[in-house]
């Protein structure tokens, strides 16, 4: 009872003395308490990037005296693409070094946002190699580099204070001019920018894809997108399945892109923090563009065979009259010769991901009445060749804007053989309607994958009358 009798009291006499405090201020002569924020650690005792230098080639270096370093924060896991891990590096602008810290604790931007200034006391840790990136983390009896428990971060890392309470910092991305320039060890864990960057068109058509795909039950699934610059280069936009916008749409243009260096053993995964990192604003660059078009002639009566055309170059790119272009892919129709016969020829063996090229021929609709063709295909493992007509591409413009009207079940295209090659042969004869007049375009799509249907398709004579 006595025990209560004091609880009570104290209780009583604590909120009078509140209340006594709080009838002699008025509200609007409250003024905000001094931020008090003082260094947990004291300075360094090393640079960071000789403290990255004791890394070993294989296995992990446990730390056993007191090696203090700053840094910068770089990652954010505030739209969840990070995953109990913090990037960092020794600098705001032009960083020598990055490197990543594991640790059993999610909403680390909540202590630690982009630029904050951080202090490590290494004593007690792991450095080691991990999965192809340079990480720092705890004892573990499973893993090289363990994370660190929540409840011990405090003892290994702290923000750094500048008199008003955390030091946080802009950090300046280092420019780079490629993305093969971001596939550099040293700029692991450090944040780039690339400029003149686009998603690969087989992230955007057909179908605009979204940052990060779902399984049946509306999951989010860890999602690799693939970025490509204006000199060819290409990497890898690795998403988590966490992302927080991973439902948004990829942005279909051209532009700057921020990202942290990010690499899985052999594998580079660029990691962005939010899609603000993605600037892509501007004009695509087309990486394979059209060929030829630019004599063209529209005609309702005439036989193409090829055959007054040179061999060589092979991908029809000097030849004014038809345009040849690969939408998916890299791959070009191509002028081929066998038992002195010319045709135009297309497959994605020996390739990888997705081919679409079209090869479009100029046709007078309102003189125009038929259309034949010999095809003959090679390896057949599946269909790769459709026909339409269109009357509204512009030649050289964007075919993939074209309104195209399939007329592929108008012609027998072989299924054999599985192996070798057949012979060329009439393909049957379209009609045209006669709604059909202006002028337009025949278009013979290949459409093929390097890890799928890989049929060869071989064109000749191409008839219109």
């Amino acid at each position: 009872m006595n025990n209560i009798s004091n609880f009570l009291k104290t209780a009583f006499l604590t909120v009078g003395v509140l209340s006594a405090v709080s009838s002699c201020v008025k509200n609007d002569e409250w003024e905000t308490p001094p931020i008090e924020c003082s260094n947990k650690f004291p300075e360094p005792t090393i640079a960071m990037a000789d403290f990255v230098a004791q890394t070993p080639s294989t296995g992990y270096k446990l730390i056993t005296t007191d090696q203090i370093f700053d840094g910068y924060i770089v990652s954010s896991d505030e739209q969840g693409n990070f995953y109990k891990t913090i990037s960092f590096q020794d600098k705001i602008s032009d960083p020598t070094v990055g490197l990543q810290i594991e640790v059993d604790k999610a909403s680390n931007f909540a202590d630690f946002p982009v630029g904050a200034h951080i202090r490590i006391n290494a004593k007690g840790l792991r450095l080691g190699i991990d999965r192809g990136a340079i990480k720092l983390g705890s004892e573990d009896p499973v893993y090289a580099i363990g994370r660190i428990p929540q409840a011990l971060v405090g003892r290994y890392m702290s923000g750094v204070c500048n008199g008003n309470g955390l030091d946080i910092q802009t950090i300046v991305p280092k420019q780079l001019t490629s993305l093969a320039e971001a596939k550099n060890p040293a700029l692991i864990n450090t944040l780039v920018t690339v400029p003149d960057v686009q998603f690969n068109i087989a992230e955007i058509y057909p179908t605009v894809k979204k940052y990060i795909d779902y399984d049946a039950g509306g999951q989010g699934l860890d999602t690799d997108r693939n970025i490509e610059d204006k000199l060819g280069n290409a990497a890898v936009i690795r998403n988590s399945g966490f992302f927080k916008t991973g439902g948004e749409l990829l942005p279909t243009g051209n532009g700057n892109i921020t990202f942290v260096v990010s690499r899985y053993n052999s594998t580079w995964q660029m990691l962005i923090r939010s899609i603000s990192d993605i600037k892509f604003t501007g004009t695509r660059v087309d990486a394979t563009p059209p060929k030829g078009g630019s004599a063209i002639t529209y005609s309702g009566s005439f036989l193409e065979n090829f055959e007054s055309y040179p061999t060589n170059p092979t991908n029809l790119e000097v030849y004014p009259k038809y345009v040849n272009d690969p939408v998916l892919g890299n791959r070009y129709w191509q002028l081929k010769t066998f038992n002195n016969n010319k045709y135009v020829q297309l497959g994605a063996n020996s390739g990888s991901g997705p081919y679409v090229t079209y090869f479009a021929v100029p046709v007078d609709f309102t003189a125009a009445n038929t259309l034949k063709f010999n095809v003959n295909v090679g390896f057949y493992n599946g269909n790769a060749l459709k026909v339409y007509y269109t009357t509204n591409y512009t030649p050289l413009g964007d075919i993939t804007q074209a309104t195209k009207t399939d007329i592929t079940s108008a012609f027998t295209i072989p299924v054999l053989p599985t192996s070798g090659y057949g012979t060329l042969a009439p393909a049957g004869t379209y009609t045209f309607p006669t709604t059909l007049t202006g002028n337009g375009f025949i278009l013979f799509e290949y459409s093929g994958n390097g890890s799928g249907v890989t049929t060869t398709i071989q064109l000749d004579n191409i008839q219109v009358e």
